[in-house]
């Protein structure tokens, strides 16, 4: 990939977030993810299959958490690449993405 894809699916009860999480894709990715989340009564998203994030990604998880606050479903990310930990840690949000 070419930093300028990204796709989001279902898959085994999870959301499957697969790509290059960056400000060339994050905004079709959240459009992309709509109508998926409002069909999902748990939102666990699986970012096993990001490649690269920058801070864009960052805001993309926070935008997801809070569309989850909004509409009262549990939220969960597994498998954060290093990368976006390494951004999530000097951002100083570990703990609102550990409860999310």
């Amino acid at each position: 990939m070419n930093g300028t894809s990204a796709s989001i699916s279902y898959q085994n009860s999870r959301l499957m977030v697969s790509g290059d999480l960056s400000f060339l894709t994050v905004m079709k990715l959240w459009n992309e993810s709509l109508p998926l989340l409002s069909q999902c009564t748990n939102l666990d998203f699986d970012l096993s299959n990001v490649i690269s994030s920058n801070s864009a990604g960052l805001a993309l998880l926070l935008e997801w958490i809070k569309y989850a606050k909004r509409v009262n479903k549990p939220v969960a990310f597994h498998y954060l690449p290093a990368q976006l930990n390494s951004i999530i840690a000097v951002a100083g949000l570990k703990q609102i993405l550990s409860n999310s």
